[in-house]
């Protein structure tokens, strides 16, 4: 079984962020990047499955500049087999991602894609379904177990007020949720033998797709800061304040 596993490259989580000066988009200008931490779980979930002989061949792809090539190193010294990078320099919307994911697929043809249910930046939650979607394969969202049993999958995913487990044929795209796995860290060895792992090269022009802007960005600030908090003496005081001030019961 080949798996596909799409990753993003983000701002790292660690980092608090702002606007730049400009209000026009996040600064970025020497800001810690890394693999979006949704996808980290998707990378993590696909070498357990080699590890385990569900799989054979992990493929990771990323779409973005020359500086995501830093991400997929990352991710084969993790344990990834090959990796894939779409290169342009547009900073592409969830469904020109998800039609260029779509061309890497009819490419590789994988048994299973996996991919994190949300970048960290945009917020969006929309380009595994949109994937999934376009390409017509069943799709198993914000897992938060996966199990493999040779032509199918089962994946228990949270929703409101428990869990629900699905069972689907392979292919299929799964999206992954923080409690699937816990990733590990690349070791000293992995990192050396990243660097000799292929990287393939792919220009999104020759994928025919039409990347130019459908939704504008207007305009990004800061949330307005919160109040500083107040003590109360009293339980009596406390309802007066909730009641008169937060007006909230």
């Amino acid at each position: 079984m080949k798996i596909l596993v799409p990753i993003k490259r983000v701002n790292d989580y660690n980092v608090k962020v702002r606007p730049n000066q400009s209000n026009t988009d996040v600064e970025l200008n020497n800001v810690k990047m890394a693999i979006n931490p949704f996808c980290e779980i998707a990378v993590e979930e696909a070498i357990r499955l080699k590890e385990s002989g569900k799989a054979t061949e992990i493929v990771v792809v990323t779409i973005g500049d020359s500086k995501h090539q830093e991400q997929l190193r990352t991710a084969l010294a993790l344990g990834v087999d090959r990796a894939v990078h779409v290169k342009t320099e547009h900073n592409l919307q969830p469904l020109d991602v998800a039609k260029a994911l779509a061309k890497v697929y009819e490419k590789e043809t994988p048994e299973l894609v996996i991919m994190g249910k949300v970048g960290i930046d945009g917020d969006h939650n929309q380009t595994g379904q949109m994937f999934a979607s376009l390409l017509e394969l069943p799709q198993a969202t914000f897992a938060s177990e996966l199990k493999v049993e040779g032509n199918k999958i089962e994946v228990t995913r949270e929703i409101d007020g428990g869990l629900e487990t699905l069972s689907t044929d392979l292919p299929a795209v799964v999206t992954t949720d923080l409690r699937l796995n816990e990733p590990r860290y690349a070791s000293l060895p992995n990192i050396m033998k990243a660097k000799r792992k292929p990287l393939e090269e792919i220009n999104i022009d020759d994928l025919g797709i039409d990347v130019n802007e459908k939704v504008k960005l207007l305009k990004v600030e800061s949330p307005p800061e919160r109040e500083e908090g107040v003590k109360v003496e009293s339980v009596d005081q406390l309802v007066e304040k909730l009641k008169n001030e937060a007006k909230v019961i």
